[in-house]
């Protein structure tokens, strides 16, 4: 883990990173609003009831791209993301509600959501933050929701640009995970059908405990 990091420091991580996405934010959706991403909705909806209308928090909405299709499934997504600019354009393109939080300042209501997709964005968390965000996310799951995050993996945290990000490993991140109240189901590593040296994306299916 890298050094302790001072309250002062996770302001400065959250504010230049945000500002970074606040900054780029029509960049950002038309370089991903195309992205081919039905793998990780696949697994995440496996681990959920089979029925409409479930209750969907997406972490890290940008835009707005996965909650349009959730929404379109018939369930009732909310999404949130600490970027301003990331939450109007959410509600323009999805038309659902869009909380502005930062993941460091999470306020969430218990035992409210079915599942809480998290794609690509809970690597923006400090690893030292990590056990408390994800037992905020546990705490706000109904028992045996399910939990899909998608991270960059590797070993190393630090600045990328103006983004800060902590790339885990799959042994690091499980025990994060299972200390933090959840039961990994099943990972993977993404894009599909390249040698994993080519594979920078872990995904990872978990559900909180009951």
């Amino acid at each position: 883990m890298a050094k302790l990091l001072s309250p002062r420091d996770l302001e400065d991580i959250t504010s230049r990173t945000l500002h970074h996405y606040e900054a780029h934010a029509a960049t950002f959706w038309e370089g991903t609003k195309d992205h081919d991403v039905i793998q990780n909705y696949a697994a995440f909806l496996d681990a959920l009831p089979k029925k409409s209308g479930l209750r969907l928090l997406d972490l890290g909405c940008g835009p707005g791209r996965d909650l349009l299709h959730f929404r379109k499934l018939g369930h009732a997504p909310i999404g949130l993301d600490g970027s301003p600019a990331f939450c109007e354009m959410a509600r323009k393109h999805a038309g659902c509600p869009v909380w502005h939080q930062n993941f460091l300042q999470l306020a969430l209501p218990p035992a409210s959501f079915d599942g809480v997709f998290a794609n690509a964005s809970l690597f923006h968390v400090p690893q030292q933050e990590l056990p408390r965000v994800l037992a905020e996310l546990r705490d706000a799951l109904v028992p045996e929701g399910a939990l899909f995050s998608s991270n960059p993996r590797g070993g190393v945290e630090g600045w990328s640009g103006e983004r800060y990000g902590a790339y885990l490993d799959w042994d690091t991140y499980r025990k994060y995970l299972e200390g933090s109240g959840f039961d990994p189901v099943h990972h993977y590593y993404r894009p599909a059908g390249l040698p994993r040296d080519r594979q920078p994306w872990l995904a990872v299916v978990s559900r909180s405990r009951a």
